[in-house]
């Protein structure tokens, strides 16, 4: 997998921040330009910046450069046009930024998916695999989003992992030639209740037992938060199969600094332990309009990692 290595932000350019955001506001068309690049490699989403960028992906992604992210992620990426596709990859590697996940593989409904012994059900959701592939090939992807959904209480748990084990291990072999990595994402039992995947130790387990480097675990803070808390240590326990992180403050799923959540040190020890992989920005903005997508870029100056 390749890594870039991007140059880290002054103290004396953090300090200037607040000064050029000021500038910006009342403003409809003028972008901050020529901002510092971020330290670590947070990734927004489409719509997060849209009053100033507006609706067109390919304008939102040269918006967030000019603000000094270097990622870029969108769930809806496979739902898009093949053409957008690469033109947003083309975005990306024109700005040398990178994609982010997007999300690969899930059955849809609220019912029980993988964790059932069901051959079409498996069939379905290694066809959605399939297509994330040429998906991924055309935005310049690596990381792709997996759900194995909901539990089936009438099923011993025991009997449900071995099925999901099963479906991700034919799922690797599928990626694993194009060097394309699907991430387990657990999910907090507050906002969906009834998921078979909700802790970061049973995505251990799955991505230990599937042992692939096309299987890795999409490390939700603000869902783990929810979930078990002890987010350093089970960052700790479960490094080695973590291929990608997600933000968002707890309570709200809003940016950092709005909630309960110690990012400075979180995002320390997670600099600190080697990771150059992408944080994913997967909240809402905590303000409306223009000034809450300002506090955002300012917010993740307040948290970025500074040595």
């Amino acid at each position: 997998m390749k890594r870039r290595t991007f140059v880290k932000s002054s103290l004396a350019a953090s300090a200037a921040i607040p000064a050029s955001l000021s500038s910006l506001e009342g403003k409809t068309t003028e972008n901050i330009k020529g901002e510092p690049k971020f330290t670590l490699k947070f990734a927004p989403h489409t719509g997060m910046f849209k009053e100033h960028a507006g609706d067109d992906p390919l304008d939102e992604i040269q918006f967030m450069a000019d603000q000094g992210f270097t990622a870029f992620e969108d769930n809806y990426l496979k739902r898009r046009e093949p053409a957008m596709q690469e033109k947003i990859g083309a975005k990306l590697a024109q700005l040398n930024m990178d994609m982010g996940v997007f999300v690969g593989g899930r059955v849809e409904g609220k019912k029980p998916s993988l964790v059932m012994n069901d051959e079409s059900i498996r069939e379905e959701f290694l066809k959605g695999i399939k297509a994330s592939v040429d998906a991924a090939k055309r935005a310049n992807a690596t990381w792709m989003t997996v759900l194995p959904g909901y539990l089936d209480l009438r099923q011993e748990v025991d009997y449900q992992t071995v099925n999901v084990i099963e479906a991700l291990k034919r799922a690797s072999a599928i990626l694993e030639p194009h060097n394309l990595v699907m991430v387990l994402e657990p999910l907090n039992f507050f906002n969906h209740p009834g998921l078979f995947l909700t802790k970061i130790s049973q995505a251990y387990m799955v991505c230990k037992a599937v042992n692939s480097p096309a299987c890795k675990i999409l490390f939700d803070i603000y869902h783990q938060q929810i979930q078990e808390g002890n987010l350093i240590p089970n960052m700790e326990a479960s490094w080695e199969e973590i291929g990608y992180f997600q933000i968002g403050d707890n309570p709200g799923r809003k940016e950092p600094t709005t909630g309960e959540i110690n990012y400075k040190n979180v995002f320390k020890y997670i600099h600190e332990k080697g990771f150059e992989g992408i944080y994913g920005m997967e909240h809402r903005n905590f303000s409306k309009g223009k000034e809450g997508e300002l506090a955002v870029i300012k917010a993740y100056r307040e948290v970025d990692y500074k040595a």
